[in-house]
């Protein structure tokens, strides 16, 4: 695992982000936004596993790319295994 950075909810990924990941992020955050949670305190945090980013928001909500360019969301309610790799 590659350590990466953290910036707060509402700014710009870095650079290094993939799109599909930056769009998935933003839309994220509107679905925040339109359920009005407060995440003025919030941050993401970027690692690589395996050259590949991985996301988490503070509420533990991740965003992954996967080997084949997917990117899949999964938020800390849901109840599943994450073996997709």
């Amino acid at each position: 695992m590659q350590l990466g950075t953290r910036w707060a909810v509402g700014a710009e990924p870095p650079e290094n982000v993939p799109t599909p990941v930056q769009t998935a992020i933003a839309a994220e955050e509107q679905e925040l936004l339109a359920q009005g949670v407060d995440t003025s305190s919030w941050r993401w945090t970027l690692t690589w596993l395996e050259r590949r980013p991985v996301v988490e928001l503070d509420d533990g909500t991740t965003i992954r790319q996967h080997a084949d360019g997917s990117v899949s969301l999964t938020r800390p309610d849901e109840d599943h295994d994450d073996d997709e790799d």
